[in-house]
């Protein structure tokens, strides 16, 4: 398969039939000039060394070389390659808690953006490693896509919001259990769940989902944010609190206990997320521990650059133009290489 990878370019060659039309008309009213200043047999032998092919000549070659210019510059690219990269990374889906409780602010600036943060940084010390993102609440659906680009993951973990799912609750079982799935087929890279909630609310059964993704392979890393002894949730827009239909506000309480069972159900580790870089230090760790593995990843192809080839050409006609002068050389013209002959004088 052929293609220009910068084809914009391409639009620079009118320029060059531009140009070419200019020194053409250039060329006929520099005829008529001399004929009308006298009859061009004599004005010939007046003129022995003047040349009429070696401007011609040298004006094409530098036209020629300006047109391979432009086309390497719009990157022709001919063929594909293959090749298998081998890396030491892992493949984890971070499954985040969006419900309303998550705006408790018993961590700073509250729950949900804390998490952020905290995820911002594991992101930031991913390498070659892939990851995917989760969010739910009463519902669970897929964010992003398990990826190697950061920056998208990183672009739409900023754009999470509690109104991005209209059902609250926390549904953790069918977070785990959407998560589970993003991995995809069956591979030879370490597989982790990294789940952030503050637990309240807990709907189905998480622990047998999570033994579940144990039994798949699957570590799950259970971080708890927030504080046992709770918040009361801000109502956005406002300067109240949340309250129950009794009228008492609304006092979210991390579950450590949910929590722990099941980090320990999934075979991994659960740590709870406060003002502090410790949770980010210990999941870096977990996640590290994973990591040691060397894989494949998937096959992919890329285009050949052709551009070096049509640049060499245009260098070596300018490198020739640069050698050929406008007048006859006595030298070269013996050689009759422009079908000339030397004029006696």
């Amino acid at each position: 398969m052929f293609r220009f990878a910068n084809i914009e370019v391409l639009g620079l060659l009118p320029v060059v039939l531009v140009f070419i039309a200019a020194y053409w008309v250039y060329s006929i009213r520099k005829r008529k000039q001399l004929e009308a200043f006298g009859d061009p047999e004599l004005m010939e032998q007046l003129m022995p060394n003047a040349s009429r092919v070696r401007p011609t000549v040298k004006f094409a070659i530098v036209m020629v070389a300006l047109t391979l210019l432009i086309i390497a510059a719009a990157r022709p690219q001919f063929g594909q390659s293959e090749r298998t990269e081998k890396r030491q990374g892992i493949e984890a889906i971070v499954a985040l808690d969006i419900s309303n409780s998550m705006l408790a602010e018993d961590v700073a600036p509250n729950r949900l953006d804390r998490a952020k943060q905290m995820l911002s940084k594991l992101m930031d010390n991913m390498v070659n490693d892939k990851v995917g993102l989760v969010v739910f609440a009463g519902d669970a659906f897929v964010q992003l896509p398990i990826t190697c680009d950061y920056v998208s993951a990183k672009m739409f973990l900023n754009s999470i919001k509690p109104e991005l799912i209209k059902t609250q609750g926390t549904a953790i079982g069918q977070a785990l259990s959407t998560s589970i799935r993003c991995f995809g087929q069956k591979s030879d890279a370490s597989r982790a769940i990294i789940l952030i909630t503050d637990g309240e609310n807990h709907e189905d059964d998480a622990v047998a989902v999570a033994k579940r993704a144990k039994e798949e392979g699957i570590q799950v890393i259970v971080v708890g944010i927030g504080k046992p002894e709770g918040s009361p949730i801000p109502l956005p827009g406002t300067n109240n609190f949340i309250k129950d239909r009794q009228g008492n506000v609304v006092v979210s309480r991390l579950n450590e206990e949910m929590c722990r069972e099941i980090a320990q159900a999934g075979g991994g580790m659960y740590v709870r997320c406060d003002n502090t870089n410790t949770a980010t230090k210990a999941i870096q760790k977990e996640l590290d521990k994973l990591s040691t593995q060397e894989i494949e990843t998937q096959v992919y192809t890329d285009y050949n650059e052709q551009f070096q080839s049509f640049a060499l050409i245009a260098l070596l006609l300018l490198v020739i133009d640069f050698f050929i002068f406008n007048r006859k050389n006595k030298a070269i013209t013996r050689l009759d290489i422009f079908g000339e002959k030397e004029v006696e004088s």
